[in-house]
């Protein structure tokens, strides 16, 4: 197989091994154990963080960490279609690195009890606040039906991701727009073969 997908079921690995379905290719899955972790993986990502592709190209091994970085990397080595038309990168890089960014922070900070006090704060957090964060993407999701309007793009994997796990888990404020992107998203074929057993 051309790509070796470290991964854990109970993990972020779950966002690639779905971008990997909807782009058509099927990786060599490499189980990783939280206590015992591979040598293998350590060698390519010395930080032994999942998800972590291996990308056995004809010109080298391409390791390639972090979920935004491999869908948009899959996409491009994979499936074309997937990506942005020129019309659309400004949205599709706006939200990919949003969903990367602020709203990994955000969640993840609140999930650890700790949120920003005050404006100062808010300013020097990167993310804001939780509710603005909410706020901001909800207010996109009102009016568009995908991260780019009104098609499904490979921003959608891990857009889609955040927001699915969200709800399911329910560390994301429910909002009737996001309950309609999840919608779209779990009747994909790509998602019912890999997230669907954990969708609501």
């Amino acid at each position: 197989m051309s790509y070796t997908l470290f991964f854990n079921p109970m993990s972020r690995a779950l966002i690639v091994q779905w971008a990997f379905a909807e782009a058509g290719v099927e990786p060599e899955l490499a189980l990783v154990e939280w206590e015992n972790k591979p040598a293998a993986l350590l060698e390519a990502n010395p930080m032994g963080k999942i998800p972590t592709i291996v990308h056995h190209h004809e010109t080298g091994e391409k390791v390639v960490s972090e979920g935004a970085a491999i869908c948009h990397y899959l996409a491009e080595m994979e499936a074309p279609d997937l990506l942005p038309r020129d019309e659309e990168k400004a949205a599709y890089f706006r939200w990919l690195f949003f969903a990367a960014g602020p709203m990994e922070a955000a969640i993840t900070n609140r999930a650890m009890g700790w949120e920003p006090k005050d404006a100062k704060q808010e300013m020097t957090s990167g993310f804001g606040s939780f509710d603005r964060v909410v706020d901001a993407l909800d207010t996109w999701f009102q009016s568009h039906d995908f991260t780019c309007g009104d098609r499904f793009t490979m921003a959608d994997v891990y857009v889609g991701s955040q927001v699915d796990w969200g709800l399911n888990f329910g560390t994301l404020t429910d909002r009737p727009s996001f309950r309609a992107y999840q919608s779209r998203l779990q009747a994909r074929d790509g998602y019912k073969a890999t997230l669907g057993s954990l969708g609501s």
